[in-house]
């Protein structure tokens, strides 16, 4: 009985599907001829069946005869469903006819409207005659039908499965088409129909609806018809196993897939290749990377060979968990076995060192490929390109774009935009827009991300205009904006100040459904700290917190500084209070704001305290930290404290550096201390600190102010002696 299911539908189901005929009479005919609004008498219905009648033998006779039927003749053009069905029923011993019906029909009818069965019977002859792809064809005209349900279709198919004399392969098919069609849910549907009907689905069908749901992540309704296959006569094979393997190491299960295994091992289904290969893949992609190598000692053991893909997913692994060196032993290894590495095996390994910034190891790698005469493809080159153009080397990058064509190779927008993007950070916007104009004549369409690259390196070098022009660009091209798009620009705009461009830009943000991040917020409150508009700045943090996106320390040290660039020191501080209530803790660039606000607001003891409390807090000063207090405390003519500072600052390990030398020097200037203001000039050269221009201003002018024009002069001409031009602060 389970044979007879396997490849067979029931009796039951063959003997009600006897004629063509009786296959619509209940349906389209007795719609036609029996519907309400249209009253029809039997006299009538006679005429019609009759006229029917000669109209199916004269088709028939026409195409036996090989007589020609073209799209001006009214046979074809009066044919309904039931007529249709009643012809291709005439053909069904002669396939050659049946095709060649089909053929003409779709040709000169290609709207004709079908019914469900019409179409069902033509599926299931062109499967018979082995037309596969045109027979998939007429199988999505039927599930993208609207209002035509999956239980329509399947009964549809079944009905006329017997009176065509089709095979199982239709309903492998039709599954396939679902899935195909990233109809997933529906497949499932049709699965479970074809199942209640005790008609059993092919396993090829199962495995590709299988690997649909595992592929779109819908690993547990997988699970759910993997259950239901088993639990019906369809005996799965070793792609069965493949898929679900996949599916516990997608679902990061991988601690089950040995039970399984044994469990399909039971049914004599065995592991091959492909197993072990996702296997693998899994745990290098986890990080268990002894757990992988257990795997290849398990295949080499079995008397296996392991392929160059399965070296690779290790390679992939050691890479992602900084294993560099041992991938480096591997890859000989793989030479050594026998195997020949292969560009995406050097690739793996370029990435890498183009992730690291190892410009050294990635040349290295990449002259390796040439020796072995692997041919590096985009990929490579793309590495390569991205990490100079990262480091700022265009030259290098440009030098490696040159030699991928010559190769014969053909950039993508991927190497485009990379060398883009290096030229925008290098603020070298003219030969930015060079690269895109080459990227245009090469026919290749900017994407989203191109413009982003490009409206980033404008609104950086406040290219405000140009980079308007290109948004609107970018809109009249099609290429809808994203959420960069829009904080890119609301950040360039609110960093010039000008807020009503930023809001406007927020508000069209809104209006594409596109949600603003912390980010897009903390560009807001930039702009209106640097217009002196503490209250905005403020409100805007609130609106953020309202819509439940939490501040971070950018928040706060753009607030701290803003509080402090407005003298509002005590502000600044309850802002410091409260991210540290809130468990962010501040950089010391944060702190550096606070202690800066304290010193210009003319309170440096107050800023003192404050570095007790930071370094409390585990955050320790750093150069600017001193400089900033050196001032201060100058600025209060409190020399001795700032003498006393910089012994600190040696204590704390940190050395005086030009800044710390000028700020002291420039004070004991502006006192009339020119003896101690000469003493520490020279000992600034001794531990080889170079004097700059401001080391000579404040000199000539502390010497100007004392009528000590000769040691002016001299200090001018050494001056001069250095390359340092005057200037009008003199």
């Amino acid at each position: 009985m389970a044979a007879a299911r396997r490849l067979y539908l029931p009796k039951s189901t063959i003997r009600c599907t006897a004629t063509f005929a009786s296959l619509v009479s209940s349906t389209t005919t007795t719609h036609l001829l029996n519907s309400p609004e249209s009253p029809i008498s039997e006299t009538q219905r006679s005429t019609s069946q009759s006229d029917d009648n000669f109209l199916v033998h004269k088709i028939l006779w026409k195409l036996k005869q090989g007589k020609p039927i073209t799209n001006s003749s009214p046979l074809l053009h009066r044919l309904n469903p039931f007529t249709f069905l009643e012809v291709l029923g005439n053909c069904r011993d002669n396939l050659h006819l049946a095709q060649k019906f089909i053929d003409l029909f779709s040709f000169n009818c290609p709207n004709f409207k079908h019914c469900s069965r019409s179409l069902s019977a033509t599926v299931h002859v062109l499967i018979k005659c082995k037309r596969v792809a045109d027979a998939q064809a007429f199988i999505l005209r039927m599930i993208r039908r609207s209002g035509v349900s999956r239980i329509e279709i399947v009964e549809s198919l079944v009905s006329t499965y017997g009176v065509c004399g089709s095979n199982p392969y239709v309903f492998d098919l039709l599954i396939r088409t679902y899935v195909q069609a990233r109809k997933i849910r529906e497949a499932v549907e049709v699965f479970r129909l074809l199942q209640r009907r005790n008609l059993c689905v092919p396993i090829n069908a199962c495995n590709g609806l299988l690997g649909g749901l595992v592929k779109i992540g819908w690993v547990d309704l997988a699970w759910e018809v993997y259950g239901e296959m088993t639990g019906s006569s369809i005996q799965p094979n070793v792609y069965t196993l493949n898929i679900m393997v996949n599916a516990l190491c997608k679902d990061g299960k991988t601690e089950s897939v040995s039970p399984f295994i044994k469990e399909m091992e039971k049914k004599g289904i065995f592991p091959d290749m492909v197993t072990y290969n996702t296997l693998i893949n899994a745990y290098c992609h986890g990080g268990l990377l002894e757990e992988a190598y257990k795997v290849i000692n398990v295949i080499k053991a079995m008397g296996l060979r392991p392929y160059l893909l399965t070296y690779n997913s290790i390679l992939n692994g050691l890479c992602k968990n900084g294993k560099y060196g041992r991938a480096r032993e591997l890859l000989v290894e793989i030479a050594d076995s026998g195997l020949a590495p292969d560009t995406a095996s050097y690739n793996t390994l370029l990435a890498e060192c183009c992730r690291k910034g190892n410009v050294l190891e990635a040349e290295s790698v990449f002259k390796e490929m040439l020796c072995r005469a692997i041919i590096p493809d985009l990929v490579s080159y793309s590495s390569l390109i991205g990490l100079f153009s990262r480091t700022g080397n265009l030259d290098r990058s440009l030098a490696y774009y040159e030699h991928m064509k010559r190769q014969g190779l053909t950039p993508d927008n991927v190497v485009y935009t990379i060398l883009i993007g290096g030229f925008c950070r290098n603020g070298s916007m003219k030969e930015a827009m060079k690269m895109r104009d080459e990227m245009l004549e090469q026919s290749l369409v900017m994407d989203v991300v191109t413009y982003n690259t490009i409206l980033n390196g404008l609104c950086k070098g406040k290219m405000l205009h140009e980079a308007d022009e290109l948004f609107n660009e970018m809109v009249e091209r099609g290429v809808n904006p994203d959420f960069y798009t829009f904080t890119t620009l609301i950040s360039g705009y609110s960093k010039c100040g000008n807020m009503d461009k930023a809001q406007t830009l927020f508000e069209s943000m809104l209006l594409r459904n596109l949600k603003p991040d912390v980010v897009t917020y903390n560009s807001f409150i930039v702009g209106f700290c640097k217009v002196g508009d503490m209250e905005k700045a403020f409100r805007f943090r609130d609106e953020m917190i309202s819509v439940n996106i939490s501040p971070n320390y950018v928040t706060y040290s753009i607030l701290i500084n803003g509080f402090c660039n407005k003298g509002r020191v005590s502000d600044a501080l309850t802002q410091w209070d409260e991210m540290i209530a809130l468990g962010i803790k501040p950089t010391i660039v944060t702190c550096n704001s606070i202690i800066k606000g304290c010193c210009r607001s003319g309170d440096a003891s107050r800023a003192t305290m404050f570095l007790n409390k930071m370094q409390s807090q585990g955050i320790f000063p750093d150069s600017v930290t001193y400089n900033t207090l050196l001032d201060g405390f100058i600025r209060e003519e409190n020399m001795d404290k700032a003498l006393d500072l910089v012994n600190e600052m040696g204590n704390q390990g940190l050395s005086p550096d030009v800044i710390t030398y000028n700020t002291i020097l420039d004070g004991f200037c502006k006192f009339g201390k020119m003896q101690e203001a000469n003493i520490l000039y020279r000992k600034m050269v001794e531990w080889g600190i170079n004097p700059d221009r401001t080391t000579y201003t404040s000199l000539i002018n502390g010497h100007v102010s004392q009528d000590n024009i000769k040691e002016a002069f001299r200090f001018h001409d050494e001056m001069l002696q250095r390359g340092f031009i005057l200037d009008d602060k003199f």
